[in-house]
């Protein structure tokens, strides 16, 4: 039990901005953390689904609920994803091999094209938010988490990038075939969650497919192998595809 719960406070050290008691990493507390890693889009996604509930409780206009709903996430999480979406955006956009991709994905400092793909992002979220009609607050736990379980996946079972980094880190202190066989499972089983929620639920977990795939593909080809940064830019992703697909479908059926 020990065991658990340190594997569980060091994830949420690690990918939260939650308060947790802080333990020292190690190889026994290490073995199992990405498999918490879900845990954390548990905590977003029942924020989330608190925030909703109260704007309508309090009869809070549409603009305040979405952008509660945009900023809670990277509140919670401290924006450590969107850092990882900044510097795929700069790499990305450098149109340069992969030697020097990962260069970039180094680099502290913010360039041009990470603001301007931040603040498209931030703005995408915000609409897509107070746009949703319904906040199917199961489907959305569900997604938050989807969206990590997939991207502990991702660490678990792709090829990684050869330069040292905390994606290798983790990798390293994992037993890679055991915890992406657990995370595929619940991946599957979450995917099949959502997809009973409906079709809004059903384009959600289509979107979390698609993203996945695009992972796979950019970390091979753009970057030589997966690292922790392009594990958060394709979770950032994930999420406001994920978020779009239950718009439209949301917005589609009221037609």
């Amino acid at each position: 039990m020990k065991i658990l719960l340190e594997t569980v406070a060091v994830a949420f050290s690690m990918f939260s901005a939650l308060p947790v008691p802080q333990f020292p990493w190690n190889q026994r507390n290490m073995r199992w953390m990405l498999g918490a890693f879900p845990l954390v889009g548990l905590a977003a996604g029942g924020a989330c689904w608190g925030w909703w509930a109260l704007c309508a409780a309090l009869r809070l206009p549409d603009v305040l609920r979405g952008a509660g709903l945009c900023l809670l996430p990277v509140v919670i999480t401290g924006g450590v994803h969107l850092d990882g979406y900044a510097d795929v955006s700069d790499a990305l956009a450098s149109h340069t091999p992969p030697e020097r991709r990962q260069e970039i994905l180094k680099d502290p400092h913010l360039g041009a094209f990470a603001a301007i793909r931040l603040g498209c992002y931030l703005l995408a979220d915000f609409a897509l938010w107070t746009a949703l009609p319904r906040y199917d607050g199961p489907a959305f736990v569900m997604a938050f988490c989807l969206s990590r379980c997939l991207s502990g996946l991702a660490v678990a079972s792709f090829p990684l990038a050869n330069r040292s980094g905390l994606a290798r880190s983790f990798a390293e202190a994992a037993d890679r075939r055991r915890l992406a066989g657990a995370l595929g499972t619940l991946a599957a089983l979450l995917a099949l969650g959502l997809c009973l929620r409906g079709a809004a639920g059903a384009a959600m977990a289509l979107a979390a497919a698609g993203a996945f795939f695009r992972l796979w593909r950019v970390s091979r080809r753009d970057f030589g192998g997966l690292s922790g940064d392009l594990s958060g830019w394709f979770l950032q992703t994930a999420e406001l595809w994920m978020l779009g697909g239950a718009v439209l479908c949301s917005t589609w059926s009221q037609w």
